[in-house]
């Protein structure tokens, strides 16, 4: 028995059926509605500023992503997501300023796509080294060395001997005209907008197909009880390493795609408090939820951006108001995932489920 609203006693009748993408008529709709949202209806209305939000709200999902795939679904808990997506930054801006490319891949634009491929692998190997100890350790001790990542990676390797490749000093300089996709010149918010669109629904599909198949199970099992896991017959450490490849992966690419949006790129982009800010997104927005990661990203960005507009006026009257803004914006974070734990605990995801379930089953709501 098929139906468009799946009510009250009517269930899929098969396991593929149960996980399609989208399982009835009025989905299809959302979705094709949603795409037309996103990639027609905000091109034509957004000026530069609106897209540059778009484009910052993106690069964040992308973050999240890796983040809630480790926290969320496989139970490792990180904080030094920050320095994987600065391994793939990095790579990819090495291979297009340094590296030999045949002429033909610079005249074409291939390039940079191929550096976004390599940059990925680059940071997933580099996370599987800092998931090694997972193997020993959990909790607490397993924070310390994904924090250790962080300090090893960016204050040391990438501060003090990256940086200097080319005696260049601190900073790589990205000239207009250095990230060519094709035919394009990545010149402006709207080509970086695209852009983070196409990255932004591939490494969803990559996640959501790994997490319905055998290996996305494993994960949840090790989340939920490792013990149990291992019991069942899961190698624990062999999906721990896998867990932490993905993760990178997808920072690896989050990094490479951000250098389209930089004039220049230096350490400083990087810092330990985006890792922080990471781990709040999905607290904000659901642990072990994909919805989670965008509804987090979207909420903590528009607050933020809110937060500096409301205070840009009263810079005439308070100047130190707006010098101070940085730890104004430190202070917001923490009181917003304060309030969130206390009054939504389960995130912005749970409360996006209900209203779901309630309109799909209304009139039947109970």
């Amino acid at each position: 028995m098929s139906t468009t609203w799946l009510p009250c006693s009517v269930y899929h009748q098969d396991y593929a059926q149960d996980h399609r993408w989208w399982q009835t008529k009025f989905i299809k709709g959302k979705m094709i509605l949603l795409f037309v949202i996103l990639f027609v209806v905000i091109p034509l209305v957004a000026d530069s500023y609106l897209l540059s939000i778009c484009n910052l709200i993106g690069y964040t999902v992308l973050g999240a992503l890796g983040v809630q795939l480790l926290i969320g679904f496989c139970g490792q808990i990180t904080l030094g997501h920050a320095a994987f997506i600065a391994v793939g930054a990095y790579t990819s801006t090495l291979l297009i300023l340094e590296f030999p490319w045949p002429k033909f891949m610079l005249d074409y634009g291939i390039a940079y796509p191929v550096s976004i491929i390599i940059a990925a692998v680059v940071a997933g190997i580099w996370s599987v080294l800092f998931g090694l100890p997972s193997a020993r350790v959990k909790g607490f001790y397993l924070i310390l060395t994904t924090m250790a990542a962080q300090f090893i990676t960016v204050d040391f390797i990438i501060t003090q001997y990256v940086s200097q490749i080319g005696g260049r000093g601190q900073a790589f300089s990205l000239p207009p005209g250095t990230i060519k996709v094709g035919p394009w010149v990545i010149d402006s918010e709207l080509k970086v907008y695209f852009i983070m669109l196409i990255m932004v629904i591939l490494c969803v599909i990559i996640m959501v197909n790994l997490l319905r198949s055998s290996v996305g199970r494993a994960w949840v099992a090790i989340r939920d009880n490792d013990i149990s896991a291992e019991v069942m017959g899961i190698n624990v450490f062999k999906y721990k390493l896998m867990a932490f490849y993905v993760a990178g992966f997808i920072g690896g690419i989050a990094g490479a795609f951000w250098i389209s949006n930089l004039a220049a790129i230096s350490p400083e982009h990087f810092p330990w408090f985006w890792s922080l800010w990471l781990v709040g997104v999905i607290l904000i927005g659901g642990v072990g939820s994909i919805h989670g990661a965008v509804f987090g990203s979207i909420f903590m960005v528009v607050v933020m951006e809110g937060l500096q507009l409301a205070v840009i006026p009263l810079a005439d009257i308070y100047p130190k108001l707006f010098i101070d803004f940085l730890y104004i914006k430190e202070a917001a974070f923490g009181l917003a995932i304060c309030v969130f734990m206390i009054f939504e605990p389960k995130g912005l995801a749970y409360r996006w489920w209900q209203m779901k379930n309630y309109f799909n089953l209304w009139p039947f709501s109970y």
